[in-house]
């Protein structure tokens, strides 16, 4: 095993091959470490995230070195059969590819059961491995839009497009089955350890597939309720994440800057991981219909508050405001920051998805983003918490000015890139560029980042914070809604406890990154023997 740094409270574990990850990953799970929040399995790593408070770095390293990776446990087997039109614009490529007709390929393909080794890049988006072994290079010129349903092939993996999007596997054909609903008790038809097995469907039906629809949200507001009258850039609701379904491809998402969720919550009186509406560049306002307290924090914003009658006042940020029926509140550009946070006393009456009410803007998971017209439910209550007074900004909040300073953790794949692109990494000033958003900051810089190792990366677990480098060189800074898995390699990643003031750096703004210290590979502790290991209840 390898062990490399991803960040303060997260490492990649590197192993031989597809058989030794999947041998790791079982054993963790079947006897779990205390302390690891989430494990991501990929074709060749495990990334785990844990509790630094809870188990220490060397400690964990030292139990996962002492796993056995020589037996699997048996996983689930439940068989999956999917119907497959053989039609895909690459099948000819694929046949030329591996020196067999098409007819062979279409053959092999439906000849054999194929396993979910793992799921990763969209929800419902699983990783096949077996079947007819197939060993087929990914495009040089990734597609920017394959459609859903696509059956296609890269490396040794087989999967299944559960939704439209840019990709660079081989398109072999496409089914009918849905992979991904969340109507569905498991929205993810496919699972790791699933069995599957592709058949031929024969001709495409004349006019195509039917589009497949998600059912919309069929929120009724009766009581009391914020009425949009302008959403802004983008409004969403944000909580501290969805933990727990990697296994369905689905990945934490959550607010970009938790301390300011924390703090609109306890301005109000909630409890601090309640969802707030997070808000980019002001421009929300809104009708109050019923009596409540709200507050806005993070971004430096005015805000204005008009009653009924048509009084006007200016309260301030991080502070509880109290609203009447009928009063109107708008929210200006800010200041200073990029993101506001704003929390309702009780709670939004909104209904989660998976566990919570984060908005995942590339899984496409959680409420939709407000829109005009549209009655946000709030829950009325006089009792519960005292609202707090005393609330701040952690940090100074940057301007389109500013050059701001993030600290970084070189790793997992510095020793991908050259050494003056280590250098360069750190000495170069990045432009944040208008094409940044909830999944990533795209940087800019005069000079791109090189790298000495030309080779494909097999996809691997990505972190909140990663700094992927893709073929351009110019870098991108990895925010909630980042995939969970990826295949350009991660120089480092912005340390966690700069995250949140990632998260407010406005466009136009310049960043310099800080390396806390060299790469190093981390080693595990080879003279402790299973009992000086401690344990941690």
């Amino acid at each position: 095993m390898r062990f490399l740094p991803v960040n303060l409270d997260a490492l990649l574990v590197e192993l031989a091959d597809l058989d030794e990850t999947l041998a790791l990953f079982d054993s963790l799970q079947a006897t779990p470490i205390a302390g690891i929040e989430e494990i991501v399995p990929a074709a060749r790593t495990l990334l785990i995230q844990y509790r630094p408070s809870a188990v220490d770095r060397q400690v964990l390293i030292n139990h996962i070195a002492r796993r056995d990776l020589s037996q699997r446990s048996t996983r689930e087997s439940r068989r999956v059969e999917i119907p497959v039109h053989y039609n895909g614009e690459d099948l000819d490529e694929v046949a030329s590819l591996l020196g067999i007709s098409r007819e062979e390929v279409v053959s092999r393909h439906t000849s054999a059961d194929y396993e979910v080794a793992f799921c990763g890049f969209a929800p419902g988006f699983g990783y096949l491995t077996g079947g007819a072994g197939f060993q087929v290079p990914r495009r040089q010129t990734p597609r920017t839009r394959i459609p859903a349903g696509a059956v296609a092939l890269a490396g040794n993996f087989s999967g299944v497009y559960p939704k439209a999007s840019p990709g660079g596997w081989q398109i072999i054909g496409v089914t009918p089955l849905q992979m991904w609903d969340l109507g569905r008790d498991e929205p993810a038809l496919l699972r790791p350890g699933y069995k599957v097995r592709f058949t031929d469907a024969g001709p495409l039906p004349p006019g195509g597939l039917p589009a497949h629809e998600q059912p919309a949200a069929s929120e009724t507001c009766s009581g009391a309720h914020l009425e949009i009258l302008t959403p802004g850039l983008q409004s969403v609701l944000q909580d501290l994440g969805r933990a727990g379904h990697t296994d369905q491809g689905v990945s934490m998402s959550g607010a970009l800057d938790r301390g300011a969720l924390r703090a609109a919550n306890r301005a109000v009186g909630n409890d601090s991981a309640s969802a707030c509406l997070e808000v980019v560049l002001g421009g929300l306002s809104f009708v109050c219909h019923g009596r409540t307290i709200i507050a806005v924090t993070g971004a430096r914003t005015p805000l204005t508050v008009t009653t009924a009658s048509g009084l006007q006042w200016q309260p301030g940020n991080y502070q509880p405001i109290e609203l009447e029926d009928g009063d109107r509140v708008s929210l200006g550009a800010p200041k200073a920051g990029l993101r506001s946070y704003l929390a309702i006393r009780g709670g939004f009456a909104v209904a989660p998805v998976l566990g919570s009410l984060a908005t995942d803007t590339l899984a496409q998971v959680g409420p939709p983003a407000l829109a005009a017209g549209d009655r946000l439910g709030f829950n009325e209550t006089s009792g519960g918490c005292s609202v707090s007074v005393q609330e701040a900004p952690a940090f100074a909040l940057p301007t389109a000015n500013d050059v701001i300073t993030l600290d970084v953790v070189m790793g997992p794949r510095s020793d991908w890139f050259t050494q003056a692109a280590i250098q360069r990494l750190s000495s170069q000033l990045w432009r944040v560029t208008p094409q940044s958003n909830r999944v990533g900051i795209r940087l800019a810089g005069e000079v791109p980042l090189e790298r000495c190792n030309p080779d494909e990366l097999p996809s691997e677990g990505t972190s909140l914070g990663a700094i992927q480098v893709p073929a351009s060189g110019q870098p991108v800074l990895f925010l909630a809604d980042h995939p969970l898995t990826g295949g350009y390699p991660v120089i480092a990643a912005v340390a966690s406890h700069h995250l949140d003031l990632a998260g407010q750096i406005p466009i136009n703004a310049q960043i310099r990154f800080n390396p806390i210290d060299a790469f190093a590979e981390l080693q595990a502790d080879a003279l402790l023997s299973t009992a000086d290991v401690k344990e941690i209840p």
